[in-house]
Parts: structure tokens; sequence; C-alpha cells
């Protein structure tokens, strides 16, 4: 691999034009059959190795049938999400907002752009599990293509395919890329982003820092601040290595800001100026700011551990999501998900970096190490130490930069393969992985026990050879990469296949085979959340008229039987809301079921202040809602309102009682005789 690579893409991008007019017919081949195009697709750049293209190929199509496979197992996954996305097939206001249901009554506690291809594709295939789940999918492989292309550029066909390999089958990639959950949309356009920073900086670009910055906006559009996390390493592999004078890369970079700043602030300056009476409640918020949202209860509060209105809250050194430190990653919670490869990545990121010290300040690869490395980073450090609301989930959002350094730190000590630091970089890199994989399989001896036995015999195999290549024919060295690989990606890929052989429901998932973690609610470490292992889906209440005060009904949602579905649907033009529930879960739950509004009381576990009691009073005496679901809420919050304990008190002493299908409700269309004029009283 010569340092002509960025020429190389220059001449690519130039292929990449149409040579025949628009309106000309299709170019065959000198066979006469095949279309010119098609050649091209299959072949790719001339100067690209034969294999490349059908490799990358294969590579998508084997990712594909991965990701699609058992797919819809889960079902609608979170049904919190599902139930916006389906709030926002049937509304335009509540697709644009990103409501909970389809008459407004509140947000999600994220901003929408991850509902936005949910419910288009609702919209088109209407609504269905695999519709849902659709979307997160081809975000799955188009992330694994467009990683490989960033890596390709710089460090060659086979560094972009091994990096797409390993993001395909990191076990957390398998799971989220298969799940709802916004982190889908967050990962591809964060490493769009990078793409499009490497090409800014081969180009000395504006337009490219400026469409990383898009990028950026629309991966806050998804998960707000976390987006911001990779603009850091970014910023700085542009102001080192663009080829322009220092004054023209900081105004590039100012322009890759203001780029961040439009493409995500026209939604925010809509919602923050449109008034309160005229859009729905934020979710997650406490006086119905999408700015307070971002910079509190999904910002600072992360970090600290004071996100008001949480359930679980951490607190000192991680509290009930669990214990913070610079080695949370490798712990039971997050090990299989993510860090098979972190040692190696860090290794080879740390050699990286040293043998491309002395070369000129523009190139290349030492760009790239300073991008992946640094997303990688202050990552990693920020999942570590955050002492708020953490999920294993998060992670990732690591994927795309462990596979990126991993597979650029290992073509870098194979080209140097006949010096000593070579070699042993690629013995240490390879050792480290057999043997940290090792231990992660030894937490699920019970689980295919005899797996971790294989894996170190072939990485101490491969890291062995690795130290003799200079003795090795020519011929074998293909045959020592493979077994290199096999050994670092026999782990992970075992993780995901269990990963796709069964569904995953609720709030907190996680892939691969339970380890025994403790961290957070639904691992078992949170006094009355879900057991440990019930990550698919066991739901502890979440049905009306089931006790609430512990988290099932915050984690999951439930089915609805077919008399609560018939009861509701009954004369539901008459209503805004065919029911209301606390929770946004439970309300999730009856709305799936339906097909029809209805209010999460208090947002996504209740303690929202919205609606007060003297709105939901004068929803009732407009008679705008039916049914109001029985429980009292999940207990437990870190502040917040209690305004959804005040509605469930005042609707139980003034409503009557029925019985819906086994399930509690209280019919709002028939006050008590002694409650009738205290609800006459509110109108």
């Amino acid at each position: 691999m010569t340092e002509t690579t960025l020429t190389r893409s220059v001449t690519d991008d130039a292929r990449a034009i149409p040579s025949q007019p628009i309106a000309a017919p299709a170019q065959t081949s000198s066979r006469g059959s095949v279309p010119t195009w098609l050649t091209r697709v299959w072949r790719g750049p001339q100067d690209d190795p034969q294999w490349a293209r059908p490799a990358l190929l294969g590579l998508l199509l084997a990712t594909s049938s991965l990701y699609f496979w058992n797919l819809t197992a889960s079902g609608y996954a979170n049904s919190f999400y599902s139930a916006a996305a389906q709030a926002g097939s049937r509304s335009w206001e509540a697709f644009f907002y990103g409501s909970s249901d389809a008459a407004n009554a509140i947000t999600v506690d994220k901003p929408p752009a991850s509902l936005w291809f949910m419910a288009l594709s609702v919209r088109l295939f209407g609504l269905s599990s695999f519709a849902i789940l659709l979307p997160q999918v081809l975000m799955g492989v188009a992330t694994v293509g467009v990683l490989h292309a960033t890596v390709k550029r710089q460090f060659g066909a086979a560094a972009g395919l091994v990096a797409g390999g390993i993001l395909a089958l990191t076990p957390i990639a398998v799971l989220m890329f298969r799940f709802n959950n916004p982190d889908a949309l967050l990962t591809l356009a964060m490493t769009l982003a990078a793409w499009a920073t490497m090409r800014s900086i081969e180009r000395t670009s504006p337009k490219w820092f400026a469409l990383a910055g898009v990028f950026i906006g629309l991966a806050f559009l998804t998960k707000t601040l976390q987006a911001f996390l990779v603009v850091p390493g970014f910023a700085l592999a542009y102001l080192v290595a663009a080829k322009a004078p220092l004054g023209k890369r900081i105004w590039h970079s100012i322009l890759g800001g203001l780029a961040i700043v439009a493409s995500a602030g026209w939604w925010v300056a809509i919602v923050e100026l449109m008034p309160e009476s005229m859009r729905p409640y934020i979710g997650g918020s406490q006086t119905n700011s999408f700015l307070e949202l971002t910079f509190g209860y999904n910002g600072l509060g992360r970090i600290n551990g004071e996100e008001t209105g949480s359930v679980g809250g951490g607190g000192n050194a991680g509290g009930n999501w669990g214990a913070t430190s610079l080695l949370r990653m490798f712990n039971a919670d997050n090990g299989g998900q993510i860090s098979w490869l972190m040692p190696a990545a860090l290794m080879l990121l740390a050699i990286g970096l040293a043998l491309r010290m002395r070369k000129p300040r523009t190139d290349a690869r030492r760009a790239a190490y300073l991008a992946w490395g640094s997303w990688f980073l202050v990552t990693t450090l920020t999942f570590s130490l955050m002492a708020g609301i953490y999920h294993a989930y998060y992670t990732v959002a690591l994927a795309p930069a462990v596979a990126a350094l991993v597979a650029m730190g290992g073509r870098e000590a194979w080209e140097r393969r006949e010096s000593f630091l070579g070699c042993f970089t690629l013995f240490l890199a390879t050792a480290a992985t057999g043997v940290w994989g090792f231990f992660l399989l030894s937490r699920t001896v019970s689980w295919n026990g005899w797996l971790r036995v294989v894996v170190l015999a072939l990485s101490i195999t491969a890291a062995v050879g690795f130290l003799l290549v200079g003795r090795l024919h020519r011929r074998a060295l293909p045959a020592l990469v493979g077994l290199a690989l096999t050994a670092g990606l026999l782990g992970p890929a075992a993780y995901s296949l269990q990963t796709v052989s069964v569904g995953h429901t609720g709030s907190i998932v996680t892939a691969g085979p339970s380890t025994g973690g403790t961290g957070g609610p639904g691992g078992g470490g949170m006094p009355g959340g879900t057991p440990p292992g019930a990550t698919t889906g066991t739901a502890q209440g979440g049905m009306p008229g089931a006790q609430q005060g512990g988290m099932g009904g915050l984690l999951n949602a439930s089915t609805p039987s077919a008399a609560v579905v018939a009861a509701l649907s009954a004369d539901a033009s008459n209503y805004t809301w065919v029911a209301a529930a606390v929770g946004s879960q439970t309300a999730a739950g009856l709305q799936l079921g339906t097909g029809l509004p209805v209010m999460a009381v208090g947002g996504f576990n209740g303690s929202d202040p919205s609606p007060t009691l003297a709105q939901f009073k004068a929803y009732v005496a407009a008679g705008k809602i039916h049914y109001f679901a029985a429980g009292g809420g999940f207990g437990g919050q870190n502040g917040g309102s209690n305004a959804s304990s005040q509605i469930a008190s005042w609707v139980a002493a003034n409503f009557t009682q029925v019985t819906l299908g086994g399930s509690t409700f209280y019919d709002l269309t028939q006050p008590l005789a002694s409650g009738s004029a205290s609800t006459t009283a509110t109108s």
C-alpha cells in the first residue's frame, strides 16, 4: 500500500461521472448482453483488485441476510417508539414533532428524526413489526457500506472490507440495527460525518466539511448532544491535516459548525418559537422546552446523574445505572456488547499514530487515526464516567470507531510485517484479542463453553504465526490473516447469531446470552426491576389494572385483549383520545392494539407535568377522553411532577370503575354520583 491512495480517490470520483449523455441508450459490454453500468457496479474502480467489488457486494448481502433474519420476532420492539411511529403515520403534525399519539398530547423524550423514517415506512407498508424495523436494517447495511468506503480510501480495499465485517458482526450493532431505538440512525449519521470529514481533508473542501456538519445536525435531531461526542476529533483532524493555511482551516471549521447549527437548528427554532398551545408538550422536560430537555434530562443530567424525573437515577458512582469507572466498557454489562476488539483498537491506535509521527502534516492516514481515535476515546470516556441514565446498548456508537481502528492499524502493521515492530504489533493485537475473548466467553460457560477454548487456541496460533511471518511461504500469508480474523470474530459472531435467534422487546435490551450483569434497571441491579435475563420482553405488569409500582410498565408495553380493543374502539370518533394512561409504555400498548390515540399522562414514566390536573379535568369535561387505565405510576422518581398521581387519584375518586377483558379502567363518561358536581365544576 503506497500513499497514492488520495490521488486514486480523486480519479475514482472522476470516473464515477457518467460519460454518456443522460438520454443515451444503455451501453452494453463486449458480450452485448450486460449493461456497462452493471459491469461497473460489479467491477468497481479499475485500479481496485478484481476481488474487491464482489467482496464488498458479498459483505453487504451477508449483512442484509443476517439483519433481516428472524426480524419480526421482536414484534414492535420498543413500543414507546413504535407508538410514536404509528402516530406519525396518521398525523403530519405528530410526524413533525415526534408525538406519542396522533392527537398530539406529548412528544417522546428525543427529537424525531429516527421516527420520521419509521413513520414513512408505516405509511408505505402499514403498521407491522416489519415496517417498524425495516428502516433500522437498511441503516445498518448502509453504515457498513459507508464505513468500508471511508477506511478504503486511505488504507485500501482489504482494510475497508475488514472494517465493514467487524462492524457487521459487533453484537450490539447486530441488535440495534434490528431494533427501533434512535441509535441506528445516530450511528449511521455519525459514520457519514466521518466519511465527509475525510473527503474534506483530502480535497481541502469547505463544502465537504459543511456536509459533515449537516450529518452531525441530523445526528443531533436523532439523539441530541450525543452527536457532539465525535465533533472534537473531526475538527482536530481537519485543522491538523487539511492542505490549506491555518486561517483557512479555522474558517472552514467555523463553516462546519455553522452547518451543524443550521441543519439542526431549524427544527429547534420552530419548536421553541411555536406557542405552547399550538404544539404538543415536549416529553422529558419539566417546563415544556426542548432546550431544557436537551441540556437537562438528555444533557448535563446524563453526566452528573441528576436527570429530573428519571426513575432509578444514578447519583454517586453510577448508582442504579451501574458503577462508573475507566473499565466500565469491559464489565459484565458491556463487555460482550462491544469490547471484543477494544484492546486491539487501543493498541493499534497508539502504534498507528507512532508510525505516522514523522509524516507530513497533511498525511491523510494520520488524519484518519485522529478522527476515528478521538471518536473512540471521547465516547469511551463519556460512557465510562457518566453517572446518569446509561444503558449498554448505547455502546453501538463505539462500533464504527472500533472497527475502523482495528482495520486501519492492522493494515499499517501488515505493510511493515518484515520489520520487528510490524510483526510484533500483529502478534500483540491478535494475542490480546484472543485472551480477552476467552475471558468474555468465560462469563457464559453454560452457553457453548467450548467456544472460549477454540478462540484462545486459534488466537495463539495466529499470533505465533505473525512472529514467524518472515519465514512463511508467500502463499501461506492469506491463510494466516484469515486465521487471525476468524479468531477475533468467532466470539462476536456467536453472540450475534444468538442475538438474531430470539426477539428483543422493551426499553432495555442487550445482545447475546445473559452474563449476569447487574447494572441498571432491567439488568437485575435495581429493586423492582425486571429480573436478569428478561431483556427479551418479559413484562412485569404494564397492562391496565396491573400493579405498576415496579418497573414492568416502564420498561415494556403489553398487548391489550380483544375485549379491551373492542371497548376502546367503540364510538372512537366521538373522542380525541380513546383512553389515557400513566406512562408512555402503558399508553403505547393500548395505542398499538387499537390504532387509535391514547394519551400518555406524564410522558415516559409519568413524571412530566403534562397534562396538569386542571388540564385533564378540562379534557374530561369536554368529553375528549373515554377511558382511564388503572395504575398509579412507577415510584422512585428523581424529582419531577406528581401531576400524574393527582390525576389518577382524582379519576379513582370520581368515576365508575369498569373491567374490560380482565383489565381495570375508569369510564370518564360515567361520573360517580358524589363526584359529578366536581366534574361539572371544572368544565
